[in-house]
Parts: C-alpha cells; structure tokens; sequence
C-alpha cells in the first residue's frame, strides 16, 4: 500500500509496506540497524512510556538543602559511630557502584539492543546514574568527607570490592566482538541484564538504602536520606526497564529460556545475596538503634525473592517475610515536603506515569 501525496507541481510516494516491513524487523537483539534513530511506529511502547515516567522524575542534588546534615555531621553528640560508619560505607560504595551501573548501559547493553526506542530509555538510565554519582559528590563535599577515602573504600574494604568484582566481571565478558545472531552472545546479554537489574540494582543496593532511610526515619541526616529516597525511585524504574528486557529477550529467544538457564539465573542471584550480607556484615559491625544485621539480612532475602518472582523464577526462599515493612512508608517519594515553603507538593510532575509501587520492594 502507498499513499501519494500531491503538493504544488511535485508528487510525492510513501510506501506504507516498507514502513511495515521496519517494524516487523525490530527486536531487543538482531534486529534492523539503522542509524537515523527513528522511534516511530514503535514497537515497544512500555519502553517509551517508562522514559516518560523516568524524565518526570527529574531532579538535581542541589535540590536537596545539607544545612541539617552538615549541622549534625560537625556535633559531637548528633550521630553515633556506627551512624557514620554507614554513610561512610553508602558514599564509599555507590561513588563506585553507580559508575559501575552507567558504564555498563551505555557500553554494553545499548549498545547492542537495536530497536531505537530501547536505545532511548537506556540513554536516561545512563543519565539518572549520573546524577546518582553527582549526588554522591554532592553529600561529600557538603559534609567534609575525602574524596581519597571513599576511593580507598572501594578498593580496601573486602566486600565492596568483592561485589563490584563480580557484576564489572561479567560486564567486561560483552566487551569484545560478538555475533549477536549467535545464542550463546544472546545468552551473555540476557545474563547480564539479570544481574545488573534484578541483583544489583534490585537486590544488592538494597541493604545500604535501608540503613540510610532507618537513619533518615530517625531524624538524621534528612538532606542524605531525601537524596537516597529521590534515588531508589530512580532505582525502581531501571529495575522494571531491565525486568521488561530480559523478558522480552526470553520471549523472542525461546530456545535460551531452559530449565537450566533459569536454574542459572537463580545461582546468580544466590551469589548476590550472600556477596550482599557480607556487606551489610562490614557495614553493620555492631548494632544499634533500629539497625539489626539480622533483619537486614532478611529484608535481603525478601527483596532477592520479589526479584526472582518478576522474572518468572522459582524464589530462594519460599515465603521470607519482610522484617523491615516501614521501608515501604519511606520508599514512597509521589508526595515530597517543600524544603522552602513547607507545604506537601507534588514532586513528580503532572505527567509522569505511576510506575513504582509497594510492590517494587
């Protein structure tokens, strides 16, 4: 079918079955190529409609005043040692994981997708993780903390340094040539998508922003915590993004989803969780108020099942209760308190799409 378009002297033909035939030919993997990056007609409307939720959530670090932070941090008496150690830990771990996280979408996986509009939504992950890293210079500078200390965190204390050798391990395993029409570089990408999505993103960031929010809950640090809080919902959506892609790889590669494969995927996960508890071990020493190593652990194997549960996978621990059910309260960002007005305002603009619920965590 063509539609011919007549204007003054010239004619114009626009062949309909050629437009067709473009988005029969998209796929996450292995579709048309091209280089003019034309959205339309889409054919994975979620993806453009999570963009559009992600956009409206913009925010900046500057947003967030750090006076009653910066106040508490310089007391005496404001903060306990072990409260310190946390936020130590928190910057000291995402100054390195979120770069980790954005390196990743940017050089690997949107790369290698080809349907435009993928290509767009992973370009805002990409963005939100460099705000996430922007805003971890932001705490630091504003509370007084080295920046040579955060780095040697990362390299010095063993499990921070145990998990992001095991998620850049298996990024670094799609950094080189591959045949994406061969199963096996599709089985790399899908494995990868897993991990970064549900195990790290879902799953691993999850002990630390617990610990934040528990502090915030408290009545400290709120500067941080508000940050932490804009961040999860950031988190929220770049887990569902990737959710909708592994199943979207699984549904056009229905020979990759064995028993076996799926029996992978949810070692993977079991090797996140324990990486993840002995993180929470290093960050939580010894307890203190409303921070139990236990119910850490526990939320953990809680938000682990929830993950594998969204994937069509068997969980690891059938039924784990959720020991920590304020967090749900806290992870609720829709309604923000106006730092300068003081009055409850929108914060998510008018247009923004309702993605995230208690059911992300």
């Amino acid at each position: 079918m063509k539609n011919t378009y007549v204007v003054g002297p010239r004619t114009f033909v626009l062949d309909r079955g050629r437009a067709e035939a473009a988005l029969a030919a998209k796929r996450v993997v292995g579709g048309r190529r091209t280089m003019t990056f034309n959205l339309l007609p889409l054919r994975y409307g979620w993806a453009y409609e999570l963009y559009r939720t992600m956009k409206a959530n913009h925010w900046e670090p500057e947003d967030v005043p750090m006076g009653r932070d910066v106040e508490q941090w310089r007391s005496d008496g404001a903060l306990s040692d072990i409260d310190r150690w946390i936020v130590r830990m928190g910057v000291g771990y995402f100054s390195a994981a979120e770069g980790i996280v954005g390196d990743n979408v940017i050089h690997v996986v949107r790369e290698l997708v080809t349907a435009s509009e993928l290509k767009l939504v992973l370009g805002r992950h990409a963005h939100e993780e460099n705000i996430h890293a922007d805003s971890l210079l932001y705490m630091i500078s504003s509370l007084g903390i080295d920046p040579h200390e955060c780095e040697a965190m990362f390299d010095d204390v063993p499990s921070i340094a145990a998990k992001n050798a095991w998620v850049t391990g298996i990024s670094a395993a799609l950094r080189r040539d591959l045949d994406m029409d061969d199963p096996e570089a599709r089985r790399l990408l899908a494995t990868n998508v897993f991990v970064f999505g549900q195990c790290m993103e879902g799953t691993q960031f999850y002990g630390l922003f617990g610990m934040i929010l528990s502090l915030y809950r408290q009545g400290k640090l709120p500067g941080i915590g508000t940050m932490f809080r804009y961040t999860l919902r950031d988190e929220s959506n770049h887990i569902e993004l990737f959710r909708r892609l592994l199943l979207e790889i699984a549904a056009e590669n229905p020979e990759l989803w064995t028993a076996a494969y799926r029996a992978e995927l949810r070692g993977l996960m079991a090797e996140a969780v324990a990486l993840e508890k002995r993180f929470i071990a290093d960050c939580l020493p010894v307890e203190a108020v409303g921070l139990s190593r236990e119910e850490f652990e526990g939320y953990i194997d809680h938000v682990a099942d929830r993950r594998l549960a969204g994937c069509g996978l068997e969980p690891l621990n059938p039924g784990a209760p959720n020991p920590l059910p304020w967090l749900a309260e806290l992870m609720d960002v829709r309604k923000e308190q106006n730092f300068f007005e003081g009055r409850v305002t929108e914060y998510r603009r008018a247009s923004s799409l309702a993605l995230v619920g208690d059911d992300e965590l």
